[in-house]
């Protein structure tokens, strides 16, 4: 098979759709493009019955019930929703937040945002891989924390967090858990067991943009929010808005297909994920693993690359799609805080590199990438040594 550039490699950013998920939404662009909440033509109850369908097929992924997903536009939306209607149905002892220092900017701007209301916020920090101490967590959770939020999987690390231990310590003491499960679900084993709030998206899992979910705990314990969207009461109460139908469909059968091939998938990209390193610690001096090199997402690779400004890299990979870290955090100028908390160093900050494979990989595009990356960061290293 020959490679035709550019190659894609920033699945972690956002991944193609499958084909068999576009076909799945087909229909309710054009032929059942009824409103969900219309409950008076047949338009508006084929509509609905598959968003109850596609709720349904999304609460046995995650081992829940349906009653208990709220869709959203996202996992920003989720994300914001758990955190402040947590905050916001609180009872009055309970007015601490715990978080990690890695977590996504989605969850730790709310945190932040709270804390300047006057909650308490404790924000953990990680070891030079990345995980964090379930020990840290146990002495930072006590009668008034009111919500620990833990990310599943690291966005740019594919570090892969402890929760079962969190999400035992915070049930014994009373606590909220929430996770941000965005880059692990449909990739590794994700089980709503040990949580009471989860987040997702679609667009992460070769599904549509603009949807995602949230399932929120229903029993054992039943979790209580506020909304952060009035006007309607659609999704109980918890989220008005016309429900996205196409998109809908579009998250559910993502979610299944990924379910079916999970365990096939996950070893085909850790073998390619592993030979991409391969290649490059043996084409280069210098090249040094970011996180955990087992405890990750099997598709994640974050490699720092000794004497190498990561900007300029990409600059002459212009066939290639990297990134330096979150999209979602391109907009604020400086290093990545995630490769910060590993207490990196500053050049090693610098010269760090983000990639993501995913279902639509190659072993001949891991090859391509191989030698361009290779051969770029020789050119960076040459230019700057010139200097």
């Amino acid at each position: 098979m020959t490679v035709s550039p550019p190659v894609y490699l920033d699945n972690h950013s956002t991944t193609r759709v499958d084909p068999r998920v576009v076909e799945a939404m087909a229909p309710f662009w054009t032929v059942d493009y009824g409103n969900a909440a219309s409950h008076g033509h047949v338009f508006g109850w084929r509509a609905e019955e598959a968003v109850d369908q596609a709720r349904a097929r999304l609460a046995a992924a995650l081992g829940g019930e349906a009653r208990e997903i709220v869709f959203t536009s996202g996992a920003t939306e989720a994300n914001n929703l758990a955190v402040f209607g947590a905050a916001e149905a609180r009872g009055r002892r309970r007015d601490q937040l715990v978080t990690v220092a890695t977590e996504h900017p989605s969850v730790l701007d709310p945190c932040r945002a709270l804390a300047r209301r006057g909650f308490e916020l404790t924000e953990l920090p990680v070891d030079p891989d990345g995980l964090v101490d379930p020990d840290d967590v146990a002495r930072a959770v006590g009668d008034r924390t009111l919500l620990v939020s833990v990310m599943t999987a690291n966005n740019e690390i594919g570090v892969l967090q402890p929760l079962r231990e969190i999400g035992a310590l915070c049930r014994q003491r009373g606590a909220l858990f929430h996770t941000d499960a965005v880059q692990a679900f449909g990739k590794v084993p994700v089980c709503v067991e040990e949580v009471d709030l989860l987040s997702l998206s679609a667009h992460k899992i070769h599904g549509p943009k603009g949807v995602g979910a949230l399932w929120v705990r229903a029993r054992r314990p039943r979790v209580r929010l506020e909304p952060r969207l009035h006007g309607g009461g659609h999704e109980r109460g918890l989220r008005s808005g016309t429900l996205a139908v196409p998109l809908i469909v579009g998250l559910a059968r993502a979610a299944e297909l990924c379910l079916e091939e999970r365990e096939a998938e996950a070893a085909r990209l850790a073998g390619l994920r592993d030979a991409l390193l391969a290649r490059l610690m043996e084409a280069l001096p210098g090249v040094a693993l970011n996180g955990h090199p087992r405890q990750r997402l099997p598709g994640n690779l974050n490699v720092a690359f000794e004497g190498v400004d990561a900007d300029q890299l990409l600059v002459e990979l212009k066939d290639v799609a990297l990134s330096t870290g979150s999209a979602c955090s391109s907009a604020t100028p400086g290093p990545s805080h995630v490769l910060a908390a590993l207490g990196l160093c500053e050049a090693r900050l610098k010269g760090s590199i983000r990639m993501g494979l995913g279902r639509f990989t190659t072993a001949e595009e891991i090859d391509y990438v191989a030698e361009r990356l290779a051969a770029a960061v020789q050119l960076v290293r040459s230019a700057g040594s010139g200097r």
